[in-house]
């Protein structure tokens, strides 16, 4: 046991849109170990550790006081991600003063959810890295993710699914809505083709 504590494990990037994290508002630990990792519960019953994630970067902007803490927008066909970056995330937070907007990005991150003092949970990203990517990098990326979204809810009823279980007690939340937003996003790749071949003629 002790030689997996020393050299721990990177966790898989879960693929997500952001409709479903934006809604995975709660958070564990899976032993008291204070380095242990923190996980986002996501509705359709997985956690997350790390989420990739493409979209377009609309907006970037330093909201640090003493000193740079960038936020960026990034928006997927089912909603937005808010990236977080400050000097403790060096690389991520250069992307994000130096990238112009918009365009689409890659991001592996790990999730983090704040109360605000009103007791709403927002949820964003700590990016750990950001990159530039293409057209076609995006759209694969909509199409796994609806891929991996659809995967979940197929498996949310399995009785082993202690993910799924603890997320029905969590969240009170329709799985339907992440199947439609998985459709959605599918097909809003279509209309973009459709629309890129009418530029094109």
């Amino acid at each position: 046991m002790s030689s997996n504590q020393s050299t721990p494990t990177r966790e898989v990037a879960r693929r997500v849109f952001a409709d479903e994290f934006n809604d995975a508002t709660f958070t564990f630990k899976e032993s008291d170990d204070e380095r242990a990792p923190l996980y986002s519960l996501l509705p359709t019953g997985e956690k997350a550790n790390r989420v990739f994630l493409v979209g377009t970067l609309t907006e970037t902007e330093d909201v640090g006081e003493d000193s740079e803490y960038w936020r960026g927008r990034v928006v997927d066909p089912t909603g937005t991600f808010f990236v977080y970056a400050g000097q403790y995330q060096p690389d991520a937070a250069s992307a994000l003063r130096d990238l112009e907007t918009p365009t689409y990005v890659a991001i592996v991150g790990k999730p983090r959810a704040y109360e605000t003092e009103d007791g709403t949970v927002n949820v964003s990203v700590r990016p750990e890295s950001i990159t530039e990517v293409e057209t076609a990098t995006r759209d694969r990326w909509v199409v796994e993710t609806a891929e991996r979204t659809l995967e979940r809810i197929d498996a949310f009823d399995d009785e082993g699914n202690e993910y799924a279980r603890r997320a029905e007690e969590e969240y009170d939340l329709p799985l339907r809505r992440y199947k439609q937003a998985a459709i959605d996003a599918l097909e809003s790749l279509d209309e973009t083709d459709d629309e890129e071949v009418a530029e094109a003629a």
